[in-house]
């Protein structure tokens, strides 16, 4: 394998990866940037209890009597799913929006058809995107056309617009506009909804700082000094959304910069193992071709002349590399969205600030890989080189050696951080739940008056263990209220997730009880199970005392009679909230099966039977408890996905990298290969004689990769509220790996070289 070919493939990978790499953070990190006046945009949210993204409907009418300055106003009210009839058809769709008129001014969506100044104005009137345009109604004009979402809503087909892009905070199939339920609000402050979101767009001559300071004197004004001691408004800069962890019932599951920051950085890792390549295989070729500097410079070549020589050469194969890195970038990225989960096509490789990205990592590229091996060949003195007597070092240590060292430990760098993200997820997804998951599928009960029913007809099914009705399984959190216990000495309200469940939900998902008695269905409604969190937080440490204590929740007084073990409700990257479970049989919106595993595809279709039999208005739709928890870590695993995948070829380049010097060492030592094998030399003794330099070089770079990966991967952990502590074993693996990874190239080129005739290698020489 020739080292221009080495040199060029290294390359070649590098480029590709560093590009796929580059468009992928930039679109994660440009989250709603696509909004032309993101930077004056921001989101209105609620701190109270809690940090809260959502607010009542009576915030927007207010500000826009008492801040005329705002250039827009706006609010969505967002809904997780609901059942969609066109004609004869049905359709379960999920994240849908009801949006007043102005959110056309906020945000910038391409319209197909439609006026985006009055398609939202009319109550009972509907704007589609475009694929869902087309699912509905194909080729033909949809505009005008007549769609029924929840079975009360006839709605107008009044704009189309394009789908919206895959990075916004605020995803959506359709909007309805808002007027049509604007009535069924109650405009009570403290009346939440589940899904309310208020957008501004700031005049440019005005800072968030000029607004956020009027939020005090707006909320007394309008709701009271009591309320304004308890809440206030916080403008959150649009940008921001998706990066800020502390807000419940976000649309997007936040994420941390920091996570695309370490992508970012196996990028650079990756583009510095080519570039090292490149300078250990041309400084490794430097001697080969030292004669013909010698005699260029006895010819009268100045040093000028030959650093443009070698820096063209050098140029001309990078810009090869570059043609074919761009090439293979752009197969990648139409295979992108089924392998890393993203939605980005390789037209954005044409994209300006793409184009300056590539230009400016091909000047960098040359210079890395070209200017040093240039300067060094041009220095050789012609005596020296005509004579094979050149050498280059750098105080004692081989150039060479050096770069080794950083290959080798950026090497163990990307596995330690492969390992550290891969435990992650593992823990993620799990470990530590504090209930069952698997072979649970939930589904929502569109009338629970037939709850009844539903559950014989459900446990009659040879397929289903078990059945339990609640308002929300264990994965689901979407209902919160607050908590006190002022005869506990803790007066003041925070907040609780509140779960009303049957009394089958505790065995069924394997809630461990720690004192008292789990729900059951002789319970009042002042008969509640608490969490291990909760008793926590009001002073109560032994789960035995809290057994009867008087606490007050959404402002009804309420018994503990049962204290259950903390689980899961939201991701990892939150710490477990307080939690209350009761028995409200006039709450239970789902229904939960535990499924035997060995019939379930079986066992799924007779339930969709009769579910379709008990309610023929409705569509069966059902999600495992898996899937549920898996969403919760969707940009995780995206990432972690990308990770070991551009770890895995920067590992592959350095193998290339080592495989040709390597190479080099063993052609050199050709002559001595043959005298030892000639004096009787075994196989083992010469590969110990080739490895014991490397294994010396891993050495060195373990104790340089060992602190700097620990440093990094212990940083991105602290983005989660639990997560994994990085053990020694991680660090064996990564110094293991790279013991293996150099010790098969060696064994495989020196092999090579051994077996070779010693006669014809001495001949040679």
């Amino acid at each position: 394998m020739s080292y221009a070919f080495l040199n060029v493939f290294g390359l070649t990978l590098g480029i590709a990866s560093c590009l796929v790499i580059f468009l992928i953070v930039r679109n994660e990190l440009s989250y709603d940037a696509f909004n032309h006046k993101a930077d004056r945009t921001c989101r209105v949210t609620l701190h109270a209890l809690d940090f809260n993204s959502n607010l009542s409907v009576a915030v927007v009418p207010a500000m826009r009597l008492d801040f005329p300055e705002l250039e827009q106003i706006t609010q969505v009210f967002y809904q997780t799913d609901g059942l969609i009839k066109v004609g004869n058809n049905r359709y379960h769709e999920k994240n849908f929006a009801f949006a007043d008129e102005h959110l056309p001014a906020v945000f910038d969506y391409q319209w197909i058809a439609g006026n985006p100044k009055t398609a939202l104005v009319e109550p009972n009137t509907v704007v589609l995107t475009e694929s869902i345009a087309k699912k509905y109604f194909g080729n033909t004009d949809a505009m005008g056309q007549v769609i029924n979402v929840d079975k009360q809503f006839p709605l107008k087909v009044t704009g189309i617009i394009k789908d919206v892009p895959g990075n916004t905070s605020l995803p959506f199939t359709f909007l309805i506009s808002f007027i049509t339920i604007q009535k069924d609000f109650n405009h009570n402050f403290w009346s939440i909804p589940g899904g309310s979101y208020v957008y501004i767009i700031l005049p440019k001559n005005l800072s968030i700082k000029n607004i956020q300071a009027k939020i005090p004197a707006f909320i007394k004004k309008h709701w009271g000094d009591d309320i304004a001691k308890q809440a206030t408004l916080l403008l959150q800069p649009l940008k921001d959304v998706h990066f800020d962890q502390r807000y419940i019932n976000n649309v997007v599951t936040p994420t941390s910069r920091e996570t695309y920051y370490v992508l970012g950085g196996v990028a650079l890792l990756i583009i510095i193992t080519a570039c090292i390549n490149f300078i250990n295989l041309a400084t490794a070729q430097a001697i080969r071709r030292a004669r013909e500097v010698g005699v260029r410079k006895v010819l009268g070549a100045g040093k000028g002349q030959l650093i443009t020589q070698f820096l063209g050469e050098t140029t001309v194969l990078v810009l090869f590399a570059l043609f074919m890195g761009i090439v293979i970038a752009s197969i990648f990225l139409a295979q992108a969205n089924n392998i890393l989960g993203i939605n980005i096509t390789a037209s954005q490789l044409g994209e300006p600030i793409v184009i300056k990205c590539i230009a400016g990592l091909t000047v960098l590229v040359i210079l890395l890989s070209g200017l040093y091996p240039a300067f060094v060949q041009s220095a050789f003195q012609p005596v020296d080189s005509l004579k094979n007597k050149v050498a280059i070092s750098t105080g004692g240590l081989t150039l060479r050696k050096g770069l080794v060292i950083a290959q080798f430990a950026i090497s163990q760098i990307l596995i330690v951080g492969t390992i550290v993200v891969a435990r992650q997820m593992d823990f993620f997804e799990n470990q530590n739940l504090g209930f069952n998951k698997d072979a649970i599928v939930t589904v929502d009960v569109p009338d629970i008056a037939k709850g009844e029913a539903l559950k014989q007809q459900l446990l009659a099914e040879p397929g289903i263990k078990d059945v339990s009705f609640s308002s929300a399984a264990p994965a689901y959190n979407s209902n919160f209220c607050p908590f006190s216990a002022k005869q506990l000495g803790y007066p003041k309200d925070n907040v609780t997730e509140l779960k009303n469940i049957d009394e089958r939900y505790t065995d069924m998902f394997g809630l461990i009880m720690l004192a008292g008695n789990k729900v059951a269905k002789d319970d009042t409604l002042h008969h509640v199970v608490v969490n291990e969190t909760l008793i926590h937080e009001i002073g109560i440490q032994n789960p035995q005392k809290a057994i009867g204590q008087q606490i007050e929740v959404n402002g009804n007084k309420v018994a503990i009679t049962g204290v259950v073990k903390d689980f899961q409700s939201e991701s990892k990257h939150k710490k477990i909230r307080a939690c209350v479970l009761m028995y409200d049989h006039s709450n239970f919106y789902s229904v939960s099966m535990l499924i035997q595993p060995a019939a379930m595809r079986q066992t799924i279709d007779h339930v969709d039977k009769k579910w379709s039999a008990m309610f023929p208005d409705d569509l069966f739709s059902y999600e495992f408890m898996d899937d549920r928890i898996a969403s919760f870590y969707r940009q995780e695993q995206k990432v972690y996905t990308a990770f070991r995948l551009f770890s895995s070829i920067a590992i592959l380049i350095g193998c290339l990298g080592l495989y040709g010097l390597i190479s080099f060492a063993a052609s050199q030592r050709t002559k001595e290969v043959g005298i030892r094998k000639v004096l009787g030399a075994s196989l083992t003794s010469i590969v110990a004689l080739f490895s014991k330099e490397f294994i010396v070089l891993i050495g060195i770079a373990f104790f340089i990769a060992a602190p700097l990966g620990y440093y990094m991967m212990n940083n991105w952990l602290q983005n989660f509220a639990y997560h994994i502590n990085i053990g020694a074993e991680t660090f064996v693996v990564a110094i293991s790996a790279s013991f293996i990874i150099a010790s098969v190239t060696i064994l495989y080129q020196v092999t090579k070289a051994t077996l070779a005739n010693p006669v014809k290698s001495l001949r040679s020489e």
